[in-house]
């Protein structure tokens, strides 16, 4: 990595670059698995539970599936995600998982180093992006299992590693550490680049080439600097073929847009209330915290309180059996401690006696503004105002990808350009079979940015990404 560092980052390159993965996350890690030359077949003697799918398999023995039609292999395969290619490789690496089968996968990987690509991964954290951001101790929303990239599964990686699943999940901190070890074990480490933060992304118009035919792909010019451990920081720039964007969506806090919200006892992310608990700052006989939101972020900083017995207040928008509420499509074998979360959200109403001491519930609650004297102002469903005095604020409402080093921030690519972008409503719009933005030749898009929000189904996004740039590199003359 450091080698890498010193011939491309010190001086801007010349000789661009095939491919620049922005983003070293889950989907970035498996793209750059995918483009090192790791290539997929379906075993000999597989045999597919899905039968439409194994006659399809069978009519190109020993072709890899990067080389083979994935429209034509994806069609008809249903699941938990609208991308059919990422049904299509979930379906390969996990035949039967939504049935609660395990059968093995139908895939076996070949190291063919001729087919690999020329590629960098820039990631401001190790590789694993958000999930070192994360407090350690939480429990993944996915099933252990889920959380694997291709070829080494998270249970046999746990196994090794002595740490069990948790009701078939593992902890942040685990999944963390495997991405970690993951581009380690897979060799990948020479393609990856970390403490870089891109600044800028540009393109221009294609210029015609020495032939007079015009290259339909334009060059991308990628800037930005690198933090070294000295905490200086060296500016890089670099050209490519093409760009991925793998940025996820963890970048840029949602806000509320109320007074008093910039206030230095409001934030907008878990982390600062385990600052806050560790410097005892906050502590069981502070102020209650006031945690703002319904989805999941919101339940793991009630959690987290209650663990520590901080007292907390929990404020939201929407009705407690609003049947949108993302705890109503979770098993309840399988996440009790959410379904406990809402629970205490549906029963501990500040209107009703709380039998859990130190929790109450504001649901319906309209937050008006914060005051200096760590003050929340709240309008009931009913017009009345409230003031309740706090410890500390957590705005956990969601987060919305930050491509503020895109031209216009991004916001042309998106399937509306003419709403913000986000995740779940927004996506970029990509080519549903290559990932290839709609609207610039060269320009990725994978992961959550594209409309993938799991681990599991955003490989199916590397997959599609892999095809594409080999197929691009077999057209090119010799």
């Amino acid at each position: 990595m450091s080698n890498w560092r010193k011939d491309h980052l010190g001086a801007s390159s010349s000789e661009p670059l095939k491919v620049i993965i922005i983003g070293n996350g889950p989907s970035g890690i498996c793209l750059s698995y995918l483009l090192s030359g790791y290539t997929p077949y379906v075993k000999p003697d597989a045999v597919h539970p899905h039968p439409l799918l194994q006659r399809k398999l069978s009519e190109a023995p020993g072709v890899s599936i990067l080389d083979q039609d994935l429209d034509y292999l994806s069609e008809g395969l249903e699941g938990r995600c609208q991308s059919p290619v990422a049904l299509l490789f979930d379906a390969l690496l996990r035949p039967d998982t939504d049935f609660g089968g395990n059968t093995e996968s139908v895939l076996t990987w070949k190291l063919q180093k001729e087919r690999a690509i020329p590629h960098v991964v820039l990631g401001r954290n190790l590789p694993g992006g958000a999930w070192h951001s994360i407090e350690g101790s939480m429990v993944t929303l996915s099933q252990g299992q889920w959380m694997g990239l291709p070829d080494l599964e998270v249970k046999d990686w746990m196994r090794r590693k002595r740490r069990g699943l948790r009701n078939s999940r593992a902890t942040a901190g685990d999944i963390a550490h495997y991405y970690r070890d993951y581009v380690n074990k897979k060799g990948l480490g020479q393609s990856f680049v970390s403490g870089a933060v891109v600044t800028a992304v540009e393109w221009g118009i294609p210029e015609p080439s020495g032939s007079g035919a015009q290259d339909p792909s334009p060059l991308f010019q990628v800037s930005g600097f690198l933090t070294a451990e000295d905490q200086s920081q060296q500016p890089f720039s670099l050209c490519a073929h093409n760009v991925v964007l793998a940025t996820g969506t963890s970048d840029s806090p949602a806000r509320l847009g109320i007074p008093g919200e910039t206030l230095p006892f409001v934030h907008h992310e878990l982390s600062a209330l385990e600052v806050a608990i560790r410097a005892g700052t906050v502590t069981p006989d502070s102020d209650p915290v006031l945690i703002i939101g319904a989805g999941l972020s919101a339940a793991d900083a009630v959690l987290y309180a209650r663990h520590y017995n901080i007292p907390v207040i929990h404020a939201f928008r929407r009705p407690v059996d609003d049947p949108g509420l993302v705890f109503n499509q979770l098993p309840k074998m399988l996440y009790p401690e959410y379904h406990k979360v809402h629970q205490m959200m549906r029963e501990q109403s500040i209107l009703s006696p709380s039998p859990y001491e130190g929790y109450r519930s504001l649901p319906e609650h309209q937050l008006l503004l914060f005051k200096e004297d760590r003050q929340a102002l709240f309008q009931d469903p009913q017009g009345l105002h409230k003031v309740f005095g706090l410890s500390l604020v957590l705005v956990l409402i969601g987060s919305h990808p930050d491509l503020s080093f895109l031209p216009g921030a991004g916001a042309h690519l998106a399937v509306d350009p003419d709403q913000p972008l986000s995740a779940k409503r927004n996506p970029i719009d990509v080519e549903p079979f290559t990932y290839q933005s709609t609207q610039q030749e060269g320009l990725y898009a994978v992961g959550p940015l594209a409309g993938d929000n799991f681990v599991r189904f955003v490989q199916g996004g590397a997959l599609a990404v892999a095809s594409s740039l080999l197929r691009k590199e077999a057209r090119k003359p010799p």
